[in-house]
């Protein structure tokens, strides 16, 4: 059975740093490309970041570049969203999940459906 737990999110200033993580079982973690997303209320879900299942390419939205940064530790099975210098817009639930394709425009695409209940990150202005 796979699961995944996404942990670290909390109430931070802007400004603030926060680090999320997304633990996964019950599946070959570094077979898969992963994926960060996030949901505001009243909004669409929006890709934030992708790394590819070799740790060569990633993928951040505009709206992140530069502030967040993706990484994973295989031998933990655990993937991590560095954010810095969040903004109140960066206020939502995010989310990880696994994916099967991977392009530099659009990220990664084809997801497994694997979902965690998500952590919430709130950033006050």
């Amino acid at each position: 059975q796979v699961q995944v737990v996404e942990s670290g999110g909390g109430l931070v200033q802007t400004g603030g740093s926060l680090r999320l993580s997304c633990t996964a079982s019950g599946l070959r973690f570094g077979s898969y490309h992963w994926v960060w997303f996030r949901q505001a209320p009243g909004k669409e879900r929006e890709e934030i970041s992708c790394l590819t299942s070799d740790n060569a390419d990633t993928y951040y939205a505009a709206s992140v570049k530069g502030r967040f940064t993706v990484s994973r530790d295989v031998a933990k099975n655990t993937l991590y969203l560095e954010m810095n210098n969040l903004k109140p817009e960066d206020t939502a639930m995010y989310y990880c999940t696994a994916a099967h394709h991977f392009t530099e425009n659009r990220g990664c695409t084809q997801l497994s459906g694997f979902w965690g209940q998500g952590t919430q990150v709130t950033v006050s202005s």
